[in-house]
């Protein structure tokens, strides 16, 4: 990712990471969170968006975002099964400067399973510095 905000490109595409459903995290989510949920079905959409979220936390760490002021039109494609790696990504849809030292930046999240098909989807706006 660039190092400010006047060096990312709209069209750009970011690598957000790779993260498996983990069999036992699985288990254990389902337990905690979607009793009832039958773990042959895949991970539920609740688990689908915390394996998202932690992606985007991991990369966004060396970015120079500043704040996530929205996450929106979340979409769930399908629900991946126990073992299945996802992998992340990011693709600037537009960009806004706001004064000299920040602006706003629109994107669009996808997760993809092995063969490239679509899991979750959504649409962020966030801070990022100038």
């Amino acid at each position: 990712m660039p190092s400010s905000f006047d060096e990312i490109q709209i069209g750009q595409v970011v690598s957000l990471g790779v993260a498996a459903v983990d069999p036992q995290a699985l288990e254990t989510f389902v337990k905690a969170f979607a009793p009832g949920w039958p773990v042959e079905r895949g991970a539920p959409d609740a688990m689908i968006f915390a394996l998202w979220s932690r992606l985007d936390d991991q990369a966004v760490a060396d970015w120079p975002q500043t704040k996530r002021l929205g996450v929106d039109a979340l979409r769930w494609a399908r629900n991946p099964p126990a073992g299945e790696l996802l992998r992340g990504r990011m693709t600037v849809m537009g960009k806004d400067p706001v004064g000299d030292d920040k602006g706003i930046v629109i994107a669009q999240h996808d997760l993809l399973d092995e063969a490239g098909r679509l899991v979750f989807s959504c649409l962020t706006r966030s801070v990022f510095a100038r």
